[in-house]
């Protein structure tokens, strides 16, 4: 719940150092609203202006990270009218939820799916400005040499009956499929987050899934999402997912992933967000930060540290800790459970050299090779690459750290090659391999997805490791970390 300051608490609040927000604006860097342009490489930020920076700059709240969870944290400071800065060490707003644009085509940094029924990305997000394009509501799997569709009956009944025979799974594992959507949409999603937790591929056994459709679709399919082939993921991320597949659409926004973040910053002041500043440590004693260019921020009433979690649990380890006796809520641990990474391939393609027109996803159900999932964007949203062609996107779980992108490029169109055909795949051409180390948090249990976002007084963290690691998550995380600072606040002003 949102908590309410008192008049004059907020109008104390509100009227903190707007001068230094003024000041700021002619700095050495600002925000101007990214757009994707006709350029063959990412989209940049504005130009700097020339004049020289302040050595101390001050101001209400400072958020790190220019992330979903910083965008969501800013959004609600000024929702409050509560002056803010928003730092982002990189050159653009979005962390890991990006988009370029290459020779024409739309390119989002890993395969990266929106549910529409998440419900905090609901409360901030215009879906109509996105023109989101679905997904069909289901998957084609490949197995033992040829496809076969798994579908929701609730949306492609016909797909649905005649796909009850297949080898993917028993009719019974189907069965199973819809009384255990039954079961989560009859919880809250507090139930769900809070619940007892075994590992998702545990609680898959317990429910009674055959290990056929458990390797065949599961795997493939929620090890796509969690990117973690064993499905050791709590069991409380997979039933709040399904609970959201089962409500919504998988979607596109018809200019890339990166729309969404893209539209939380344009509804931000233009002065309020600095890019290309990359944090180096942080002094809680005085509430300031440095930047690794030397100039010093100092904040009024927080800090917000909105970044991913090694990169919180290695600030957070060399901070400056506040001696007022006041002692930490719930810091970053200093060693985060191994992170979960992707590599996402993208080829072109005349159009036609592609084997189907639907927007569906294929999945690897074979158990062999290295390819995850793959699709062709441009099926679900033609606006993904140039008219007269198709954007392919193969997705893999891991770093292949040991791996060139050629080896890779190759080892993957070998592999479709024998799912599609070496006539069609062989004629696609290479275009751009995204390597994502961190591409979410492990959430294997044990965990805690409804952790405290207060470390210290006047310090907070917001992220998708904090809650759930998805977008949603990601957005609640800076909302809650917002109102841990106004009640602190509020304690403070009373």
């Amino acid at each position: 719940m949102t908590l309410a300051l008192s008049q004059s608490q907020a109008l104390a609040v509100s009227s903190i150092s707007v001068s230094h927000l003024t000041a700021r604006t002619s700095g050495r860097r600002h925000f101007s609203r990214l757009s994707i342009s006709s350029s063959s490489s990412t989209a940049k930020p504005s130009q700097p202006l020339s004049s020289p920076p302040l050595s101390r700059t001050k101001t209400g709240v400072i958020v790190v990270g220019a992330g979903l969870a910083g965008l969501a944290a800013a959004t609600h400071l000024h929702s409050r009218n509560i002056p803010f800065l928003l730092l982002e060490a990189s050159d653009g707003v979005g962390g890991r939820v990006r988009t370029d644009l290459v020779d024409g085509f739309v390119l989002d940094r890993g395969f990266q799916i929106f549910i529409t029924s998440y419900p905090e990305a609901q409360k901030l997000i215009e879906y109509r400005e996105l023109d989101l394009r679905k997904f069909y509501s289901g998957a084609r799997i490949y197995f033992d040499g040829q496809f076969h569709t798994v579908a929701d009956p609730l949306r492609h009944f016909s797909d649905a009956l005649q796909s009850l025979t297949n080898p993917i799974g028993s009719v019974l594992d189907k069965l199973l499929i819809g009384s255990t959507r039954l079961g989560v949409l009859t919880k809250s999603d507090d139930q769900i987050l809070r619940a007892d937790e075994v590992r998702t591929s545990e609680l898959l056994k317990r429910i009674g899934f055959s290990d056929s459709i458990v390797r065949r679709f599961f795997k493939p399919f929620f090890g796509g999402i969690f990117f973690d082939p064993e499905l050791e993921t709590t069991s409380r991320l997979f039933e709040f997912i399904f609970k959201c597949l089962a409500l919504g659409d998988n979607t596109l926004p018809a200019k890339g992933i990166g729309a969404i973040p893209d539209q939380l910053a344009s509804k931000l002041p233009p002065s309020s967000i600095l890019l290309n500043s990359r944090v180096a440590s942080i002094d809680l004693e005085e509430s300031s930060l440095k930047l690794e260019t030397g100039e010093t921020f100092q904040s009024e009433l927080g800090l917000i540290l909105a970044v991913e979690e090694p990169q919180a649990a290695k600030l957070l380890a060399g901070m400056k800790r506040n001696g007022n006796g006041n002692g930490p809520g719930n810091p970053v641990p200093v060693r985060p459970k191994p992170a979960r990474g992707t590599v996402c391939i993208y080829f072109s393609s005349d159009r036609d050299k592609v084997p189907v027109q639907d927007p569906v996803l294929f999945l690897n159900g074979s158990g062999q090779g290295i390819v995850n999932n793959m699709f062709f964007a441009t099926n679900v949203a033609p606006s993904y690459g140039p008219a007269d062609k198709v954007l392919v996107s193969a997705s893999l779980i891991g770093s292949f750290e040991d791996e060139s992108d050629e080896n890779l490029a190759a080892r993957v169109v070998g592999e479709l090659s024998g799912w599609f055909g070496d006539s069609l795949v062989g004629s696609w051409k290479y275009l751009r391999t995204y390597r994502i180390g961190f591409a979410q948090p492990n959430q294997s249990p044990p965990t805690d997805l409804m952790k405290s976002h207060r470390v210290d007084s006047g310090l907070y963290v917001a992220g998708d490791y904090l809650t759930s690691a998805t977008f949603d998550g990601a957005l609640v995380s800076g909302r809650k970390a917002v109102e841990a600072l106004l009640r602190d606040r509020a304690l403070i002003q009373s």
